[in-house]
């Protein structure tokens, strides 16, 4: 599943890419999807919009939506149109397993799976593709719904105090703690795992059992290992492209993930792979305390 940093490459993409633009006409496929808005009332109201940004929030792709029809696409403006006026509306994506949201021409070959397709007034084409369908897409009115908010603290900008607060009572592995998305939005598998071992921390530790000084090392230590697969377009371990269809380097950085019985880059010991919450966990037994 792409976790924050991919989920960041592929919003900071698309809104390079499609600010500005309005949206022509949407296609949805015809195939049962888990969509939390029906297709024909997303198309419906997706229609006639202007896109004034998209962004991150939590593992979510958020576009911010104008008003339908107003606004004029962003190449009868200048590079990237105005991005005037509030949003009425907004288009949130989550990628699930291994959805694709892929900014491209129409003339380009649609791939397998694809089961969302966005035209834009400027003639690019957004596309939704996912091959597991455990992607969700949800359209929201802003004049009658609430906007769409993260379910737990961002990870990058947290503050000690609240990161300590998060954790140190919980009665759990703080590898499974990590992966409480209400309660830290935007971590997975990937990068508690690095985020762990950068910090020294055995993903099994009881997150109770972890000193103030230990919990500040691991947000330091999470917050470096994010920002950094963010600068390297995050990891493509399974079938991950961002919106131009480019393969992110982090898994080139990888210490632990998936190097199970490889020695560690510190001290040679063999990587370690146990299940924890129901996920593979990777850690160095020597490294990791």
């Amino acid at each position: 599943m792409p976790e924050l940093p991919e989920v960041e490459t592929i919003a900071r993409g698309v809104h390079e890419r499609v600010r500005g633009d309005r949206i022509v006409q949407v296609w949805f496929c015809g195939q049962p999807q888990p969509f939390k808005t029906p297709p024909i009332q997303q198309a419906n109201g997706l229609t006639g919009r202007t896109i004034l940004a998209v962004h991150r929030t939590g593992k979510h792709i958020v576009f911010e939506l104008g008003a339908s029809g107003l606004a004029p696409h962003a190449h009868s403006q200048g590079a990237h149109g105005a991005n005037t006026g509030s949003p009425e509306a907004q288009w949130v994506v989550h990628l699930g397993m291994t959805g694709r949201l892929l900014v491209t021409s129409p003339e380009s070959p649609v791939a397998p799976h694809t089961h969302a397709r966005v035209d834009l007034a400027s003639g690019n084409q957004l596309r939704f593709v996912d091959p597991r369908r455990f992607g969700r897409l949800e359209f929201r009115d802003l004049r009658r719904d609430s906007a769409f908010r993260r379910p737990g603290a961002e990870p990058l900008t947290i503050e000690a105090r609240e990161f300590a607060a998060l954790f140190h009572r919980r009665q759990m592995a703080i590898k499974a703690a990590l992966l409480n998305q209400s309660l830290l939005a935007g971590v997975g598998n990937i990068y508690a795992d690095e985020s762990l071992y950068q910090a020294g921390i055995r993903p099994s530790r009881r997150s109770n059992r972890l000193t103030f000084t230990e919990l500040e090392r691991l947000r330091l230590a999470l917050r470096k290992v994010l920002r950094k697969a963010v600068r390297l377009g995050g990891s493509s371990v399974s079938d991950y492209v961002d919106a131009n269809g480019e393969r992110g380097f982090f898994q080139l950085e990888h210490c632990v993930y998936q190097r199970t019985g490889e020695p560690c880059i510190r001290c040679e010991t063999p990587i370690r792979r146990v299940l924890i919450a129901g996920r593979g966990t990777h850690y160095c037994p020597h490294c990791q305390r």
